[in-house]
């Protein structure tokens, strides 16, 4: 794997080593990786042939991020020998599995998480472990296969180094930590503020994958936070554009560049029956509707509109305790060129490139032709990730 860090910018305005983020996967053996360490900047392109992994990389964030919001383990892998490295044997057990973690960079400084993932015979977790700068806060283990929960020891620092208990073995420990630690002992405020930067860190992501056929429906102005396959977008467009006039000009400004045609304004309107359309205004008083589109310009202009929104438009499961403020939101992207020409591909990557040297949002987008980003990485750096082997 190399790793290009091309012409990083100072720390952008508003972006601040207080707010909690992900700077660093770890797919220990996770599908097709093994010993994978993939650094996460602001803006991370991941490149490389097919097969090299770009999707699994998106797929283990996106897993440790439901996994944070409290979902349960069969929810997140419905396949889990899907993620179960080519050539695993299993134990005497005929146990297998796969492992994946994360770095969680913020106000308590880095914390890891790392998570141990039995699929075969049956999935559960089975070893977690939470530390930061030379401390544990949580570690896990199976203990007895025959019970449904995992014997955890989680740093208390008080008068008992550790304090032990069962937890769920089909949930992530770390999300449960606030429920189980009074927070008494200064010890045990270390074990919630390690867990809550981590939690908060994963949870605020959204995984985009615009389908271009689901987009030429109308749809009901009510349903105005984005889906991940952007079926919603006339109606999200309608909100965008009465909330914020500075950022639908931007959007419009990137359907000027990307689509085909002259380009006015990008809006939605009511059809007779009550529900919302996306069109294209041209001027002159004609409208395109979007179904008229190309798939390449549907894509296009819903991955633009997702790089100019925010948590509070995107289908996101935030920390609602948090204040926005205090979060991080990060996109990802399979596929960030697929269907694109190069004109709108370098636009997009250019248009990422921007909002995330604002600290507007963090991408982390799968390429086909990683080219497509090289100006836009000269201008705002970027993490230029290639998984070839």
């Amino acid at each position: 794997m190399t790793v290009l860090h091309r012409g990083a910018p100072p720390l952008p305005p508003g972006d601040t080593p207080a707010r909690p983020h992900v700077s660093e996967l770890r797919l220990s053996a996770f599908a097709r990786h093994r010993g994978r360490t993939v650094p996460l900047g602001p803006f991370t392109v991941l490149s490389g042939p097919s097969g090299s992994g770009k999707s699994g990389v998106l797929k283990a964030f996106e897993a440790l991020a439901r996994l944070g919001g409290g979902a349960e383990l069969a929810e997140v892998f419905p396949d889990p020998a899907a993620y179960v490295p080519e050539g695993a044997r299993p134990d005497a057990q005929h146990r297998r599995g796969f492992r994946i973690g994360c770095t969680v960079e913020g106000p308590t400084g880095p914390v890891r998480l790392d998570l141990a993932v039995q699929a075969e015979p049956e999935l559960r977790i089975v070893g977690e472990r939470l530390t930061g700068t030379n401390v544990t806060y949580l570690e896990t283990a199976l203990r007895d296969p025959g019970r449904r929960d995992v014997q955890a020891a989680w740093h208390t620092a008080g008068s008992v180094p550790v304090t032990r208990g069962p937890l769920p073995d089909d949930l992530l420990g770390t999300a449960l930590l606030p429920l189980r630690v009074a927070g008494r002992t200064e010890g045990q405020r270390q074990v919630l503020a390690a867990a809550e930067q981590v939690v908060v860190g994963l949870r605020s992501a959204f995984a985009c994958a615009p389908d271009p056929a689901r987009m030429r429906t109308p749809v009901t102005p009510h349903a105005d936070r984005l889906l991940t396959g952007c079926d919603n977008l006339a109606a999200v467009l309608r909100r965008t554009r009465a909330e914020c006039g500075t950022r639908h000009a931007l959007l419009v400004a990137a359907a000027r560049a990307g689509l085909a045609g002259p380009v006015v304004d990008v809006l939605a309107e009511t059809t007779p029956d009550g529900a919302v359309r996306a069109v294209v205004d041209r001027g002159d008083g004609h409208r395109t509707p979007v179904e008229r589109l190309a798939d390449g310009e549907l894509r296009y202009l819903a991955l633009a509109l997702v790089l100019l929104t925010g948590p509070r438009v995107l289908e996101v499961d935030a920390a609602a305790e948090i204040p926005e403020a205090y979060q991080t939101l990060t996109v990802l992207v399979d596929g960030l060129d697929r269907g694109l020409d190069r004109t709108q591909s370098t636009e997009l990557a250019a248009l990422a490139a921007r909002m995330c040297a604002r600290g507007h949002i963090r991408l982390i987008a799968a390429v086909g032709d990683a080219s497509c980003a090289d100006g836009a990485a000269r201008e705002h750096g970027a993490a230029m990730v290639d998984l070839r082997p």
